[in-house]
């Protein structure tokens, strides 16, 4: 028994590291097992080097047939999983054919790589960067082992950033309009805006704000559409109802303090402040290697009495600022 289980096991130790690995940034990444672990951060352009070593387990000798080491951007899509389209494949021999007798490391270097797309983990794919190492062996199979890493890309703010300006409307009951105070954001941003009550003939029960993540993969007849709803921020809670004796509205809304607020059906404003920085947002990611979009909208949800739902969207592009 000892010595099947024996059988199975790799001839070698393989251990990949990078050579500024103590002083690069770490990040958590999850894995598929649903374990965490924290992996090296690199940026589009950067060098990538390091070393490899390989440690043929005591009193073994590994024959191989020529050892290398691989660097990929992989797009794997979860209905069909275990095919991954290479979108960055590079390669650097690092051995001849030959035996190892013991441990052995091999320096790697792989300059100024091009790495266009950010690592992304969806509902419906995941976008990945990995180091692959092959000892190659005509018999018992080739040894393989994989280090991942994470890629994250910055963006200068954009210098043109409008604002947006939606209203909603029902003929003779409803006029509402809202303005965001700009239209692109970074993920550690604010949404400042304000909501405006220009006609209120219906009685309201609720007005929520949501962010809403759609990723779409495919194409043509065989995109599919993944929409995940990431934070919902109550801005009104309780119907607007003329009291002719007051002659008030009470709006009881939730911002930040979650004070309550007198204002009048008509001619009033509701402001909104939403921070980005506790969701867990990516930028916006457009027609990656043509396999895959994610996109980010406001969505606003009107609930009257009769639990009739209203909506609005707008889109907003989100980007990744560099940290100061």
């Amino acid at each position: 028994m000892n010595f099947l289980i024996g059988a199975f096991k790799p001839a070698c130790n393989i251990s990949i590291t990078f050579s500024d690995g103590k002083s690069r940034k770490q990040v958590p990444m999850k894995k598929e097992n649903g374990k965490t672990i924290m992996v090296s951060l690199f940026q589009s352009k950067e060098s990538i080097a390091g070393k490899v070593s390989i440690e043929p387990l005591q009193g073994k000798k590994i024959e191989h047939l020529g050892v290398k080491v691989e660097l990929l951007g992989q797009i794997e899509m979860y209905f069909d999983r275990g095919n991954f389209y290479d979108f960055t494949s590079l390669v650097r021999e690092l051995d001849v054919p030959g035996d190892i007798y013991e441990r052995k490391t091999y320096p790697f270097e792989f300059s100024t790589v091009e790495m266009p797309y950010e690592t992304y983990n969806g509902a419906n794919l995941r976008l990945r960067y990995v180091l692959k190492v092959t000892v190659s062996r005509n018999y018992g199979g080739s040894i393989v082992e994989y280090q991942d890493f994470i890629v994250r890309n910055y963006s200068p703010p954009p210098s043109i950033n409008n604002s947006i300006k939606m209203e909603v409307g029902i003929e003779d009951c409803l006029h509402i309009e809202f303005e965001y105070n700009k239209s692109k954001y970074h993920l550690k941003d604010v949404i400042i805006g304000k909501i405006y009550f220009l006609l209120v003939r219906i009685k309201i029960k609720n007005m929520d704000l949501e962010i809403r993540r759609r990723e779409s993969t495919g194409s043509g007849a065989n995109t599919h559409v993944e929409t995940e709803t990431l934070a919902k921020f109550e801005l009104m809670d309780g119907a607007p109802v003329r009291d002719t004796s007051i002659a008030t509205d009470i709006y009881h809304f939730l911002k930040d303090s979650a004070h309550n607020h007198v204002l009048g059906i008509e001619g009033e404003s509701i402001p909104i402040r939403l921070f980005l920085s506790p969701y867990e947002l990516t930028p916006t990611y457009r027609n990656i290697n043509n396999k895959f979009s994610v996109k980010y909208y406001l969505n606003l949800v009107l609930v009257d009495e009769e639990d009739r739902r209203y909506f609005k969207q707008q889109e907003i592009a989100i980007y990744r600022q560099q940290d100061s």
